[in-house]
């Protein structure tokens, strides 16, 4: 009698899910603009609990008994408020400005820069007044004009995680499918993006892909789309005419690391159909960390294999007023040259606009 051998199926990934906080807060006038009422609705006919809070800056009674179990809270927690300040960050080196939308992201990479900038507030929010937003956009627009006028719409947040609760990146695209002076720039992890797809754009909008080797982004990006899933987005993305562009971002130096980023740029290749990849844009930046962002990491994440070896590393001035730890120059050169290589062997009709 012939033993059969038994042929197990192909395990098929389940799709990474698109977010749903766990706990809403309003700002009271946030319910005063359709954009509230609307979140309102999402919150209430999915029974998802919700308190009112009297400020969006201010969140004090968060549950959880510990400072690790109070962050993963946060970080599955939404607040939604009425943006007062106006006036718009730069965003240099990837935009003039950054438009306030949302702030916080509900990913848990361990290196994300949010940890030094929202550190004390890791929780989700985002802003009702998107008419607001957009008329001080719009005066930036023609203060500028005719000079085109950038602005970077995932400064703090990943606005395409939330884009089915808020739709405020359909309004900012269409708003700027009109200004002919105006664009708009977001990167995401998340391959969420069918409520952009068939809307007006006009080519103003670039939508950016961040990307990574397969080791950076098994160890240090959970709760975020897989590569397969975001390089899928992107041909949708490509396909519905929009610019595209990808950000390799943190570049981490690791034993292997040329192999992996070897493997990135030939498995995009491969995956992204060939009529997608003209006009391709990459932005290149390496990690670095803060003796803040480090602290707040190693106690959030203390298990993290990130390695913050201060004394391994080159310090730089900051813009918010703190020593950065980036690579020594030459391991920044090796970085940067390998990888630029790859680029243009297999994408050589793109622009890199940046290394940093």
């Amino acid at each position: 009698m012939t033993k059969q051998t038994l042929v197990r199926p192909a395990r098929t990934l389940k799709s990474t899910r698109p977010f749903i906080p766990d706990l809403v807060y309003f700002e009271p006038g946030a319910l005063e603009y359709p954009k509230g009422k609307q979140i309102m609705d999402f919150v209430t006919t999915r029974g998802i609990e919700y308190r009112m809070t009297t400020s969006h800056n201010r969140i004090t009674n968060l549950p959880g008994e510990t400072e690790q179990e109070k962050y993963r809270i946060a970080k599955r927690t939404l607040v939604v408020g009425v943006r007062k300040t106006l006036t718009f960050d730069q965003s240099k080196p990837s935009a003039d400005y950054a438009i306030p939308i949302s702030t916080g992201c509900m990913g848990h990479c361990h290196y994300c820069y949010l940890q030094t900038t929202l550190g004390a507030k890791p929780y989700i929010r985002v802003y009702v007044n998107t008419d607001q937003i957009l008329s001080k956009a719009k005066e930036y627009i023609e203060e500028r004009a005719p000079q085109i006028t950038t602005f970077e719409a995932a400064c703090t947040s990943d606005p395409v995680g939330l884009e089915h609760i808020t739709g405020s990146l359909q309004e900012l695209i269409q708003f700027m499918a009109n200004e002919e002076f105006g664009r708009l720039r977001f990167v995401t992890k998340f391959h969420h993006v069918w409520p952009l797809l068939d809307i007006k754009h006009n080519n103003h909008t670039r939508i950016r892909f961040s990307i990574n080797s397969d080791y950076v982004i098994r160890q240090f990006e959970p709760a975020t789309s897989r590569f397969d899933e975001r390089i899928d987005a992107a041909a949708k993305i490509a396909h519905a005419g929009y610019p595209l562009g990808f950000i390799i971002a943190p570049i981490i130096w690791y034993d292997g690391w040329e192999k992996g980023y070897a493997e990135l740029l030939e498995r995009l290749a491969k995956a992204l159909p060939s009529d997608v990849t003209d006009g391709l844009t990459f932005e290149m930046i390496q990690h670095r960390f803060t003796k803040t962002a480090k602290n707040v990491i190693e106690k959030r994440y203390p298990k993290s294999k990130l390695e913050m070896d201060i004394a391994k590393r080159k310090q730089k001035w900051g813009r918010w007023g703190q020593y950065k730890y980036v690579y020594p120059n030459e391991q920044q050169t090796a970085l940067r040259e390998f990888i630029t290589e790859r680029i243009f062997e297999y994408f050589p009709m793109a622009k890199i606009d940046y290394f940093t």
